[in-house]
């Protein structure tokens, strides 16, 4: 089982910057596809991006392709979400995600946090 806990969320104006980071406990951090979600306010929650085991094979829904940036440190159990030119429609609380597997961590990961709240003002 793992554990995660988001940070880096806030208040940011239109075009600026955020650094998302997600915290995994245990030590089979390595084991697991990490993913990205969020959920708008009166929306379903949807997929943001999504990560390999070893960090080769990622993934970007097609709203944030050359916007936003997933990456992970495997020796420090954390995956991070960069994300630039943010529009107020990126507005929405951002959930990490884990599964066994990258296709399943796309689609119906086993482990969610507990989500951050993004704010993008226009």
């Amino acid at each position: 089982q793992v554990q995660l806990v988001e940070s880096g969320g806030g208040l940011v104006q239109a075009g600026g910057s955020l650094r998302l980071s997600c915290a995994a406990s245990g030590r089979t951090f390595s084991s697991y596809a990490m993913g990205w979600f969020r959920q708008a306010p009166g929306k379903e929650r949807e997929f943001v991006a999504a990560t390999s085991r070893g960090g080769g094979t990622i993934y970007y829904a097609d709203s944030v392709k050359g916007r936003f940036t997933i990456s992970r440190d495997n020796a420090k159990n954390t995956v991070y979400l960069q994300m630039n030119s943010l529009k107020p429609e990126d507005t929405a609380v951002y959930y990490c995600a884990a599964s066994r597997t990258t296709v399943v961590v796309t689609t119906t990961p086993e482990y969610w946090g507990q989500g951050t709240q993004v704010t993008v003002s226009s």
